[in-house]
């Protein structure tokens, strides 16, 4: 069987590419600007292009070739649905989309959430833009048989950093080095609510027991672990890997979304603030043999160890540090405003 992957060497694409690469039922070919190439299987065949956005260009690359499986991993905007439809109509068996749970309602109506939880997010746009794509892609199955696959991951990380809720621009590094300076870092609620980490090669599972699966035609599936930790589990695992203290600073999300330029209104209120329990049997209907087995504090031990060892991983963000600390101060200081 022969796939295309646009992209394909990101968080979520690579660890799918990885184990395709070992599968001799597949050939896999993944359409890219060459982003990581040095690390893709020598198995894998890779068609380059300047801008996987230029339509033509894709075109003339992809020339007569048709596929079993087609994966678009870098879908943010409806523009680029259309493109899609027109490159690939009749050039695929199955035509499979990352959308994101974030999709979901908010504010949740239920703390246990599957695909027939509806869609519908006022405080994040990226959320809002995913949405608009799978209506379009649900359209396009219904009124013409577009063979589509909608997939939503939720949180959803690799060995190249530690997944958090509150970090600034440059990622998550910021936070290890707060914690191994003896920092306080911010912890969005009391800590308590409940989450779902999901690591990329166990993804790659469910992901390939979709591709070309009879019963993944005109389907949405959510893809994550089973595995339910709160926040402050979260923290704690990290602080464990490393060695230190976990010392938390409790923050309301509306209070950091209100007090920075970070789009926490979107990445908290409208995710991560929310407590979720993911119910993924109707993808281990489709897909009897899905198993997570990655825990979280065993994976984020891994994580930690490549992020230290790896210097070009270890990007400062002195902005946020300092936006960090003034939220600290400022805990501090309602505290003694307070009890005097």
């Amino acid at each position: 069987m022969k796939a295309l992957f646009i992209s394909g060497t990101g968080t979520i694409s690579m660890a799918i590419t990885r184990s395709l690469a070992t599968n001799p039922d597949w050939e896999l070919y993944l359409l890219n600007r060459g982003s990581r190439s040095a690390e893709l299987p020598s198995n894998v065949k890779v068609i380059n292009v300047a801008d996987v956005n230029d339509e033509a260009s894709v075109a003339k690359a992809i020339g007569g070739m048709t596929f079993d499986t087609v994966c678009d991993f870098i879908f943010f905007h409806k523009e680029q649905v259309e493109r899609d439809i027109r490159l690939f109509k009749g050039k695929t068996r199955q035509f499979m989309v990352i959308s994101s749970a974030s999709a979901y309602q908010k504010p949740l109506s239920s703390h246990i959430v599957n695909e027939a939880t509806p869609l519908a997010n006022p405080y994040w746009q990226y959320s809002r833009e995913k949405i608009e794509i799978e209506e379009r892609l649900m359209q396009e199955y219904r009124s013409n048989g577009f063979p589509i696959t909608i997939i939503r991951p939720s949180h959803t990380y690799d060995e190249r950093s530690i997944p958090l809720g509150v970090h600034g621009k440059n990622g998550s590094y910021q936070v290890i080095k707060r914690m191994l300076e003896g920092k306080q870092v911010i912890v969005h609620g009391d800590g308590t609510s409940l989450w779902t980490m999901t690591h990329n090669s166990d993804f790659a599972k469910g992901f390939i027991g979709l591709m070309g699966n009879i019963h993944a035609i005109g389907e949405s599936f959510q893809i994550t672990s089973d595995e339910v930790l709160t926040w402050n589990q979260v923290y704690q695992s990290i602080a464990d890997a490393l060695g230190v203290e976990f010392k938390p600073c409790y923050v309301a999300s509306s209070f950091l979304a209100s007090v920075s330029d970070y789009d926490f209104t979107g990445s908290l209120i409208g995710d991560k603030a929310n407590s979720v329990v993911f119910d993924c049997s109707k993808l281990k209907r489709a897909v009897p043999t899905y198993c997570a087995t990655t825990r979280f504090d065993q994976g984020v031990r891994k994580t930690i160890a490549n992020v230290l060892a790896t210097p070009n991983l270890q990007r400062l963000d002195p902005e946020f540090d300092a936006w960090c600390d003034k939220i600290v101060e400022a805990m501090e200081m309602a505290k003694k405003m307070v009890i005097g």
